[in-house]
């Protein structure tokens, strides 16, 4: 009898284990249209909370058909849709000011400053430094620890 119980929990612990869901690393995307709305649900007749800028990344939280679940550097949370998505690799300012520098150093020269919420294009990564260019063609190395995403 005791052989039978231990043989049924270690066959039911194996079925578990076998629909157990993979872990992996969240999906980041980032908005591919100028104008983007982050919406309350998923679907066109949920309501705008937001408008959200191109190359604003986000990560993805959860999906419903088209539609993206995601939560942004605030931890605000929304929906978008999949299509209006890029997978571009932005970062965002989390910091009041941020020194875009020539090289990865703090000792290297200033060439201008972001500012919160400025979204960076992600060109490179290097020894906790990431190299980034803003809109207007400006690029340069920001301190990982003072930005946002992928």
């Amino acid at each position: 009898m005791l052989f039978a119980r231990y043989f049924l929990i270690v066959l039911l612990a194996g079925a578990l284990a076998v629909d157990m869901p993979q872990a992996s690393a969240q999906q980041m995307v980032s908005v591919a249209r100028e104008e983007v709305n982050l919406r309350s649900g998923p679907g066109m007749r949920h309501s705008a909370e937001w408008v959200l800028s191109r190359g604003f990344p986000l990560t993805v939280i959860g999906r419903r058909g088209d539609w993206l679940h995601v939560q942004d550097f605030e931890n605000d949370k929304g929906w978008v849709l999949r299509a209006l998505t890029g997978s571009t690799p932005y970062h965002i300012v989390k910091v009041k000011t941020a020194n875009m520098r020539s090289q990865p150093s703090t000792s290297s020269r200033i060439l201008g400053k972001v500012s919160y919420g400025d979204a960076l294009k992600t060109l490179e990564r290097k020894s906790g430094w990431v190299k980034v260019q803003r809109d207007g063609g400006l690029r340069g190395w920001i301190s990982r620890t003072l930005l946002w995403g992928w």
